[in-house]
């Protein structure tokens, strides 16, 4: 092939073994083996189940994306992966994978932002992000708002961050106090179509005049919901699901819509896992809508983690100039997100 190279991206943060193909800026082919199910009966995932689950899934899942993309391992041209923030097992394993296939076929090899990633996925479906943008990632883990120029040369802006528990979190927790099942934002998204968002009263964090206008909280949230749980003889689910689903929607939507008016900024785009839930995106679209400000938010199947988002931070690594990262890259469990590319070195001991 010539032109811009085949990327092969890697993603194995957390519980989602995945492998992607993107060459200037299209997708070519995926492939994504969760282990979930494993982690559910604990109620979250496990690092050393979730380690020994990429083991095996990996190399299936990368030859699984060649096979969709109708390409062998000899198309390859550069391999991007995944080197924090997210479990220290777990990124070892896809490091270790990356640095196999980029030394076997002689190919230069990334080091990416896990968060990038995400907000890299926005391009896989409609293009080139408009420079600049406002970014809102909700995941699991994390719950940013973000002003981002070019992804693969400019510095990542903070607008805010969140204090304490991330909104997936929040999901997670009181899914779990309801008695659904985990993952919690899936489950609560499920109840919530049949219970009223009106029906228990849950407070809306950080909303006030004194508040800072882009940070989030959403630990008192989790505890408000519990105590109104607490309060029942028999809560109606579907009403609670409801309630903090609506929560959740309405911070999040009403800050980031913020951001976009207070900086100027004519779209927002909306990824990371949480981006999957209805009412979050249902909100985002009718505020936005209001606002006159263009919606970007990703495909459901591009919301959650997975190895296309990875490659598409490569690709754009690829295509910018990028310099690869050394030999020795290592993994950043905690990495702060100030650039797409990560590429963490080993601390050296004296």
């Amino acid at each position: 092939m010539t032109g811009s190279p085949v990327v092969l991206g890697i993603e194995s943060s957390c519980d989602e073994t995945g492998a992607g193909l993107v060459r200037d800026g299209v997708l070519l082919g995926q492939a994504v083996a969760s282990s979930m199910d494993e982690h559910a009966r604990f109620g979250g995932v496990v690092p050393e189940i979730a380690a020994r689950a990429h083991l095996h899934a990996m190399a299936p899942v990368v030859q699984e994306a060649l096979d969709r993309a109708g390409l062998t391992l000899g198309d390859i041209g550069a391999v991007a992966v995944t080197t924090g923030p997210g479990l220290a097992g777990a990124l070892q394993v896809g490091v270790a994978a990356a640095k196999g296939y980029a030394f076997s076929l002689g190919v230069p090899l990334y080091g990416v932002h896990h968060l990038a990633g995400h907000v890299a996925a926005a391009t896989l479906d409609g293009g080139p992000l408009p420079d600049p943008c406002v970014v809102l990632i909700v995941s699991g883990g994390h719950t940013s708002l973000l002003l981002v120029r070019d992804l693969a040369r400019d510095p990542v802006v903070h607008l805010g961050d969140t204090l304490d528990d991330a909104a997936g979190e929040c999901f997670d927790k009181v899914a779990r106090i309801l008695g659904l099942p985990y993952p919690g934002g899936p489950a609560i998204d499920r109840a919530a179509r049949d219970g009223d968002p009106t029906a228990v009263r849950l407070p809306r964090p950080l909303t006030g005049p004194r508040d800072d206008p882009y940070a989030f909280s959403f630990s008192g949230l989790k505890t408000a919901a519990a105590r109104w749980v607490e309060a029942q003889r028999e809560p109606h689910v579907p009403d609670a699901a409801a309630a903090l689903q609506e929560a959740i929607a309405d911070v999040l939507t009403r800050k980031a819509v913020r951001a976009c008016r207070d900086h100027g900024i004519g779209t927002l785009v909306v990824v990371g896992g949480v981006a999957a839930n209805s009412r979050v995106r249902a909100l985002a679209e009718q505020r936005c809508a209001a606002a006159g400000i263009a919606l970007r938010v990703p495909p459901l199947r591009l919301c959650t983690d997975n190895g296309a988002m990875v490659a598409a931070v490569g690709d754009l690594l690829a295509r910018s100039g990028a310099r690869p990262a050394p030999a020795d890259l290592s993994v950043d469990p905690s990495a702060p997100l100030e650039f797409a590319a990560l590429t963490p070195r080993p601390l050296v001991r004296t």
